[in-house]
């Protein structure tokens, strides 16, 4: 990946809907070589998918949660069990395993209280855990999905 690569990269994480004339235009290309480096960080799974971000206070899922998981057990097997719930959970929009005094953070979004208590409720009977504590963002001062390049 050299420094031209990088330039798409970055101006199709502000938005990946610009059209390629004007991504060629401003990485001083022709539409047709910046199309082809475009497709090949797409086969080399650079770019994994293009999507729309939504406004969460406007869809109603603007309550943010940080769940900090310890695990009952650390067997693949519950590995397993607790990836599956998490995955089909929708509420949950990130899923870490950690170092430190926690095993797993979860990030969910909800629309209310009774929506989270409906998740933490799922969560704590779909697999045996040790211990479960919530933080809830009061203000999401920053918001990213651009990686720096």
């Amino acid at each position: 990946m050299d420094s031209t690569d990088r330039a798409i990269l970055r101006l199709l994480q502000e938005d990946a809907s610009r059209p390629v004339t004007e991504i060629a235009e401003r990485v001083n290309l022709s539409q047709t070589p910046t199309w082809r480096r475009i497709q090949k960080l797409e086969e080399a799974g650079v770019i994994a998918r293009r999507v729309a971000l939504l406004d969460p206070a406007k869809i109603g899922q603007d309550i943010s949660v940080f769940v900090d998981v310890e695990a009952a057990d650390h067997s693949p097997e519950w590995l397993d069990s607790f990836a599956r719930a998490v995955t089909a959970m929708p509420q949950v929009m990130e899923v870490y395993r950690m170092a430190g005094e926690v095993d797993y953070t979860i990030r969910i979004s909800v629309g209310s209280m009774a929506d989270f208590d409906a998740f933490y409720r799922a969560l704590i009977e779909a697999v045996p855990l040790k211990n479960v504590t919530s933080r809830f963002a009061m203000e999401r001062i920053k918001y990213t999905t651009a990686y720096s390049l």
